[in-house]
């Protein structure tokens, strides 16, 4: 079927070449017409793009580290698991003992720093599961216990490998001297495989023990102290350009004290790199935000090592001394600013320095006297204080330049894509002349395919961005496409957009806090999401420079936004009454005052509703999302009022309208993000983003007059009768994309057309007089929308080809939900 084209987007390197190219006219209703028209301007100017475009972000959440890439297979190795990193911890977790054992905190430790050990008593052995099912060991592969041990008299270690089924390895038997610490070590060979495998010490005598620890010989690189193989080369297959460590909420958050006598040993603490290196045994521990514990096993110079064995940039982030991630408080402590200035200033050494510097010997002591190269740091992660965060992110920013000035230090813009954080803090490091901000936002499919244009409008002379965490709510392939479409749009714009990369990168299926994410694995495997196989496409085939481009568009023919209402809750009680919703000719389409009963009204959510009092009560606050709503789906161009009242509970209410389902739909979120801001949110599929936002909170016991008005789709909302804001919902979602890029090493013409709709799409595309060979290599990414690769399915994957078809006009159909990419040789 063909389609009239009447809306442009273009493919430009920076704004102003949309003079210079002009419009591409849509082609003329005819029977004989194409879909689209992609007409690729190969010899204008268009924007360089960076080695270092796209990277990834590690982040020690969904068990990333401890019992992910950290190929330690032993949990709780150090008997510091506490109640403090998660309620049900004991420093026993994951140990099972039989016979007497107790874990001690005194003078006898292994070091100051590794504060607990294990006393174990004569005839007396302990068991370790692992992590998921248990120890993962594979046929004939070798695997290298090591523990520090100390005892009054000499004792025999007997150390063994097993499963339910039996034996998994020949026991080894460990001698311990009598005397002081020591550290002792064995190797196993195993003599099958098991995913459920148990690691058993027994002791003949009386014995102290710490960092029990059993290792794969087959680590990333050999490395030791490394990094599980599997998982590393799946970063390495995306062939990043940079690695974002070590977070994320782990950076700031938690007291921002060292881990010592004089702070008291504080074990929730924000990451700080001068933790994490040195001798493992001597590594601090500390309690991980996203709810367990931290070994510091992988640390600051393992991080440095992955990123110079993947061949990317390393790009660390230091706190700043603003708690964010809900925390949001300022430290006001000088002293302690000006040490974590100091500390960022080593930390640079610690990356650069010669071995003759006092960092830089540390490096070379620990295996690597040579620079990892560092041009880049970042200060801070998601600040809801800008101001706060940027009086600190000056302190930094001086110090670093007046001694490292080639280096470059990155500030951000909060946690959002946009609303008054994102503004402060954006015209806070614009003022300042700030080299690059970085931003973050998690938002619905939908929205990405909205905002391709998003860095159109940038400041070619401002601040660069780095976007450092983005994703869209999910791991299915419709997830992926809306991604890649956006993809294009970031590459458009590579003079504005320096680094991007997307989050978070790994989640241990048994012990997940955020989804979705890139790679996902348990003990024994991992598989690459449809997200990873689109973000490998584009990683692996970025090209060298943007050659601008247009296309035509897909029709919009969007009505007005339409739906019933709804009344909800977040962790809240709240009361509503006289719910009141009226056409715009005035015609009354609902009235209720609930002194009857609440039959109008269908629970599609959580939590506990109820009439008292003449008014319609949810009463659970820590239920979630309670929905109530009522009404036509059909219903548009009305008013809705309602008075609403916060009785308890953490944040305020939710007012819903256009509402078609339990997941689609538009709701006020007044005194959300814990009574601190109130915003307008839509959600699409269940995934929802911010369409307006400011600060703001609720008062507990206050009736608040609550008007919603709705024409066409513009949105306009009253608050006790004072205009709050109002938006309109107006962008369509384009889903048929394209970029065009050059690889200057190869001379291809790199073609990436993204069809984010159940329908073919066929495209007559001009090379614009380009001479080029006649075939192509195509890689099309192809799959149902809904589609989702598993542990044992893999419903996403590359699908390569050729396609001798290429001239300087041709037509090519890209598939229904494709992403293909045409890599055409210029002669």
């Amino acid at each position: 079927m063909s389609r009239s084209t009447t809306r442009l987007r273009l493919g430009l390197g920076a704004s102003a070449f949309l003079l210079a190219a002009g419009l591409v006219p849509a082609p003329a209703q005819a029977a004989d017409t194409t879909d689209y028209a992609i007409a690729v301007h190969p010899a204008a100017q268009g924007a360089k793009i960076d080695d270092t475009m796209y990277g990834v972000f590690f982040e020690d959440i969904n068990r990333a580290a401890d019992g992910g890439l950290y190929a330690e297979l032993v949990q709780n190795r150090s008997f510091e698991y506490a109640a403090i990193d998660n309620r049900s911890y004991t420093p026993l977790t994951s140990w099972t003992v039989d016979g007497a054992a107790q874990v001690l905190d005194d003078a006898g430790r292994l070091n100051d720093r590794n504060r607990s050990y294990l006393s174990l008593g004569a005839g007396s052995s302990v068991t370790n599961s692992g992590y998921n099912t248990g120890v993962r060991v594979e046929q004939g592969k070798r695997y290298d216990f090591s523990v520090w041990a100390r005892a009054e008299r000499r004792s025999t270690l007997t150390v063994s490998l097993q499963d339910a089924g039996g034996t998994l390895a020949t026991a080894r038997r460990v001698a311990v001297r009598a005397g002081g610490w020591a550290q002792y070590r064995a190797a196993f060979t195993a003599a099958r495989t098991s995913s459920e495998g148990r690691l058993t010490v027994a002791s003949s005598g009386a014995v102290a023990l710490d960092m029990v620890s059993l290792f794969p010989r087959d680590t990333y690189r050999h490395e030791p102290n490394g990094l599980r193989k599997d998982l590393a080369e799946k970063i390495a297959a995306l062939k990043p350009g940079f690695v974002r460590f070590p977070g994320g909420c782990l950076v700031n958050t938690g007291s921002m004290q060292d881990y010592s006598e004089a702070s008291g040993w504080q074990r929730a603490r924000s990451y700080q790199w001068k933790d994490t290196v040195g001798p493992v045994e001597q590594r601090a521990t500390n309690s991980n935000f996203w709810g367990y514990n931290q070994s510091y096993g992988l640390g600051y110079y393992e991080y440095f090592r992955l990123a110079e064995d993947v061949g990317a940039m390393p790009l660390p982030v230091v706190p700043a001394l603003v708690t964010g991630c809900g925390q949001n408080r300022a430290v006001v402590d000088d002293a302690l600013l000006k040490r974590h200035v100091q500390d960022t200033l080593d930390l640079i050494e610690f990356a650069n320095g010669p071995v003759t510097s006092t960092w830089g010997r540390k490096r070379a002591r620990m295996g690597h006297p040579r620079p990892f190269h560092l041009t880049h740091i970042e200060v801070g992660n998601e600040e809801n204080l800008p101001v706060e965060f940027f009086a600190r992110f000056k302190e930094f920013r001086a110090a670093v330049q007046a001694e490292y000035p080639d280096v470059t230090v990155i500030s951000n813009s909060g946690p959002d894509d946009s609303g008054s954080t994102f503004d402060t803090a954006w015209q806070l490091n614009r003022d300042a002349k700030v080299d690059m901000v970085d931003e973050h936002y998690y938002n619905s499919p939908q929205w990405f395919l909205q905002n391709n244009d998003r860095y159109d409008s940038y400041d070619r002379h401002g601040p660069k961005v780095f976007l450092g965490e983005y994703a869209s709510q999910g791991n299915a392939f419709k997830n992926g496409l809306a991604e890649a479409a956006y993809m294009t749009g970031l590459e458009r714009n590579a003079d504005v957009v320096k680094l991007a990369s997307y989050a978070p990168l790994f989640a241990n299926e048994d012990y997940v806090q955020w989804r979705p994410d890139l790679v996902w694995f348990n003990n024994h495997a991992s598989w690459n999401s449809a997200n990873y196989e689109v973000q490998k496409l584009f990683m692996t085939n970025v090209g060298d420079r943007v050659v601008p481009s247009t296309a035509t568009g897909t029709p919009s023919l969007r009505g007005p936004i339409a739906g019933a209402v709804g009344l909800s809750t977040w962790a809240t009680s709240a009361a509503y009454d006289d719910v009141q919703v009226t056409g715009a000719d005035g015609a009354t389409l609902l009235s209720d005052d609930f002194s009857g009963d609440a039959s109008k009204w269908t629970h599609t959510g959580g939590g506990s509703w109820s009439l008292q009092d003449g008014q319609y009560v949810q009463s659970d606050t820590a239920a979630e999302n309670t929905m109530v709503s009522a009404g036509d789906a059909a219903w548009h161009d009305y008013d809705l009022r309602v008075k609403a009242t916060k009785k308890s509970g953490k944040e305020g209410f939710l007012v819903a309208f256009g509402v078609k389902d339990t997941g689609n739909y538009y709701w006020w979120n007044l005194g959300g993000w814990n009574n601190t801001q109130s915003a307008v949110e839509q959600a699409v599929d269940g995934g929802k983003s911010t369409l307006l936002s400011k600060a703001g909170s609720v008062e507990t016991g206050r009736a608040y007059d609550v008007h919603v008005k709705v024409r066409g789709r513009q949105v306009t909302l009253y608050l006790d009768g004072r205009e709050w804001g109002g938006f309109t919902d107006d962008k369509p979602a384009e889903p048929f994309r394209q970029v065009v890029t050059e690889d200057e090493k190869t001379g291809d013409l790199i073609v990436k057309v993204v069809n984010a709709q159940s329908a073919d799409a066929r495209a007559a595309i001009d090379l614009g007089g380009a001479k080029v060979a006649s075939r192509a290599r195509v890689t099309t990414l192809a799959a149902a929308p809904d589609a989702v690769n598993s542990e044992t399915a893999t419903a996403v994957a590359p699908v390569s080809s050729t396609f001798t078809g290429v001239a300087g006009k041709f037509t090519y159909t890209f598939p229904a939900n494709s992403v293909t990419f045409l890599r055409i040789r210029q002669r």
